[in-house]
């Protein structure tokens, strides 16, 4: 799809960096001509819907609403290149950073991390992307009457492209959960055995390594999932203004159906993203923290209780926190915090739906009494001629 072309350097190659990022690359070119080609259809499908509405007599703010939703939907694409291409280095420094580690780990521990299930998972959840994806943008079709069949080529790459950052989120956060596993599973070996000093320490390093790169995936795709948190804040707010208006309006029809599949589907994207990155955060930091501070002290020596002390210090320092460069933590208070914003808006507009349905009352009840006033006029005429 080429939204992210990093390259893995040959085996045989002289180096120790396993994962690349070059703007004249393989990958990169293939990544420019499916963007380009994909553009086309994006294009062609965004000026028709633009040119449609301008055309369209119906200018009520509700039909404004209804078309900025596809509309808004087609940013991603176009975002593609200032989001994700511009940040293929930190990617692959964050893809070097888990070679690294895995090697590192296996010469401390002497067992290397096992992901289960990976090969499958990654191919299923590829495969489940393109699905949904299919799935989602059929549904509007059959239930949005303006949604033209041909349209839909123009969303699939897009929706199965937020599909594969939450998938590969997904994989990413299990990923330092297991890892997380299997250090702690190690360090109560260590701390069985005589003098586990020099390997707590040990532990210690790999433990802030872990850290660092949860760190780091944030920095690598701060762009892309910031602006795919606010796509979907802005699409699923419209949404369900779109939806909630039509239904007092109109009441319920397939159209405000399709808007709901819209909601459903973005809040269950930023619902996987912020529960993953609690459940990796609360892993790396504080279960881990849970283990040191129950390690029995008095059954230790004092330098193992000096190297205990320092781990807990080291957990405090650097604490596994899932961050967008800065611009906000990843967690479960995100997803509430994005309930609340939508609900404020959300009563915002339909208060001014509201006003408008009751301006409209009124107008309707003053060209009533007029034509009834007119009416009683003209026959008290009638009576008084004869």
């Amino acid at each position: 799809m080429g939204v992210m072309p990093i390259m893995r350097v040959p085996r045989h190659a002289q180096t120790t960096k396993r994962t690349t990022f070059n703007w004249i690359s393989k990958a990169t070119l293939w990544a420019y001509l499916v963007w380009s080609l994909e553009s086309i259809i994006v294009i062609r499908v965004g000026s028709e819907r633009l040119a449609n509405f301008q055309q369209n007599s119906n200018k009520r703010f509700d039909e404004v609403i209804y078309n900025i939703i596809f509309l808004s939907i087609l940013i991603p694409h176009f975002l593609l290149p200032i989001a994700s291409w511009r940040h293929g280095p930190e990617v692959a420094i964050f893809k070097n950073m888990w070679t690294h580690y895995q090697l590192k780990y296996l010469k401390i521990t002497g067992t290397p991390i096992v992901f289960p299930n990976l090969y499958s998972l990654t191919w299923g959840l590829c495969i489940f992307s393109w699905a949904l994806s299919f799935a989602v943008i059929l549904s509007q079709n059959y239930l949005q009457d303006d949604f033209e069949l041909w349209h839909s080529f123009a969303y699939y790459h897009i929706i199965a492209m937020l599909d594969g950052f939450c998938s590969l989120w997904y994989i990413n956060c299990n990923a330092f959960g297991t890892a997380s596993m299997g250090l702690a599973t190690n360090l109560h070996k260590a701390l069985e055995a005589e003098h586990p000093a020099l390997k707590l320490a040990q532990f210690r390093h790999l433990w802030v390594d872990l850290s660092h790169m949860m760190q780091q995936l944030g920095r690598a795709y701060s762009n892309m999932y910031g602006i795919y948190c606010m796509v979907i804040f802005f699409t699923t707010t419209i949404s369900l203004y779109g939806s909630l208006s039509e239904i007092l309006e109109h009441g319920l029809s397939y159209k405000e159906m399709g808007l709901f599949v819209i909601v459903g589907y973005c809040m269950t994207l930023l619902f996987i993203i912020c529960n993953e990155a609690y459940h990796a955060t609360r892993k790396v930091g504080l279960e881990f923290q849970m283990r040191l501070l129950n390690v029995n002290l008095g059954a230790i020596d004092r330098s193992t209780q000096r190297e205990v002390e320092m781990f807990l210090v080291a957990i405090a320092k650097n604490p596994p926190i899932m961050n967008l460069d800065g611009f906000t933590n990843i967690n479960r208070e995100l997803f509430t915090a994005n309930i609340s914003y939508m609900s404020t808006y959300l009563i915002v507009l339909m208060q001014f739906k509201l006003t408008l349905l009751r301006q409209g009352t009124k107008v309707m009840k003053k060209i009533v009494n007029t034509i009834f006033n007119s009416s009683t006029t003209l026959a008290a005429d009638d009576e008084f001629e004869e």
